[in-house]
């Protein structure tokens, strides 16, 4: 029988985290929704909470620990609740304060997932601690990852990086980006690659900050690569090309990161639930959760029916997390997670704005903030439609040339 509760060893780095979110962030979010591009200073002392809480091991483990294919557990081990469904919990919560505050964070990066998800055990070691940004997409390349330009070509000791990469979250701050590049365009995605490079590193440069909708917290980049060097070493995982593989290897970094998109958009849509019914209630407008939602209410009956959305979205995302800590195959769920959750963010924190009527509408409250961070929840890390398109695949069983 599967238990729906939290689990126990995880319900204390959940109540932390969500009081990080009331005391810290949530007072703070208006202020860096205004000041776009202005790096919120108080995260630095948030950061150094968290490397405390972890070097204690305080933080039971939080922090993706990526989806490690290769690896499965022993039937001793039994299942196991790890660092990927702590890290989901916890940054759900967390973006129940603020999700560009979320992103902003140092050493919590997307890139970071991909390492963890990609690199060996000596790339693991070296890039302990490092706060990883993620360059995927360019001009003209958005959802079709397979299409990337960038382009890697050995040299010596050295990979030699020639392209440019276009939303780029945290590319200014983070002081490492995971550069997505082919090694032979004529080879397909099965030349694909990601490469680790170090802030500073001669032929890398930040070319332009984002204005955004929303997240204004966190910073968006345009990054530029002309004959950048990077060590050989810095490539994630293999350098050999098999063409039967794909770029799965690749791949694998978004089995890590779209459970952690979707808890995002979880964290946030929670906000506007829990805002919400705390403004119906005060404008008289009890919600019945022992009675049918048809007896009650129009406003009732919305609010109940989008929490119950809310609901399959956040099961969705505990799933994927779970069977990534072990070590089970969840491309398909963590689509599935990404995309549900993704919709559902969009639809509950609009929802929310017309229940609130001209207070959901106006800076009075958060709820307008909340409806426009969400949006790009459903898009980065894979649009609805390219998440709907990989479910669609693995459900029937067709490879990427057979379902466009």
């Amino acid at each position: 029988m599967i238990s729906l509760d939290d689990p126990r060893k995880f319900r204390t780095l959940a109540g932390q985290a969500h009081q990080v979110a009331m005391n810290m962030l949530r007072p703070i979010s208006r202020k860096y929704d205004l000041a776009e591009h202005t790096y919120p200073q108080e995260l630095d002392m948030l950061a150094a909470m968290i490397d405390g809480l972890a070097e204690s091991g305080a933080s039971e483990g939080a922090g993706a620990a990526g989806v490690r294919r290769e690896e499965t557990p022993a039937e001793s081990d039994g299942v196991k609740n790890g660092a990927n469904l702590a890290s989901v919990m916890s940054i759900a919560e967390m973006c129940w304060g603020d999700v560009g505050l979320l992103l902003s964070m140092p050493r919590q990066g997307l890139g970071n997932s991909a390492i963890a998800s990609v690199a060996d055990q000596e790339q693991h070691e070296r890039f302990d601690g490092v706060w990883a940004g993620m360059a995927i997409t360019e001009p003209g390349t958005g959802s079709d990852s397979a299409n990337i330009k960038t382009t890697a070509v050995l040299d010596g000791d050295e990979y030699v990086l020639n392209g440019e990469k276009i939303y780029v979250t945290a590319g200014d701050r983070a002081d490492h980006i995971v550069v997505w590049a082919t090694l032979d365009r004529s080879l397909g995605r099965a030349a694909i690659k990601s490469f680790v490079v170090p802030k500073g590193t001669p032929g890398m440069r930040v070319d332009r900050l984002e204005h955004k909708l929303g997240i204004r917290a966190s910073d968006t980049a345009t990054i530029i690569f002309e004959n950048c060097r990077v060590p050989k070493e810095n490539l994630l995982g293999s350098p050999e090309v098999d063409p039967k593989q794909g770029f799965a290897g690749a791949m694998a970094t978004f089995d890590n990161t779209r459970p952690l998109v979707a808890s995002m958009a979880v964290g946030c849509a929670k906000a506007a639930l829990d805002l919400t019914r705390d403004l119906l209630e005060q404008a008289g407008v009890v919600v019945d959760y022992d009675r049918p939602a048809a007896a009650q209410s129009a406003a009732a009956a919305t609010l109940l029916r989008l929490e119950a959305d809310w609901e399959g979205a956040r099961l969705l995302m505990l799933q994927a997390a779970w069977m990534a800590d072990n070590r089970q195959p969840n491309s398909l769920e963590a689509s599935m997670a990404k995309a549900k959750a993704g919709r559902v963010g969009s639809d509950v924190t609009l929802s929310c704005v017309e229940l609130a009527g001209t207070l959901g509408y106006s800076e009075a409250e958060l709820l307008e903030k909340w409806s426009r961070d969400s949006k790009i929840l459903d898009i980065f890390e894979g649009t609805q439609q390219i998440q709907q398109l990989i479910v669609a695949r693995r459900v029937l069983g067709l490879t990427s040339a057979e379902l466009k």
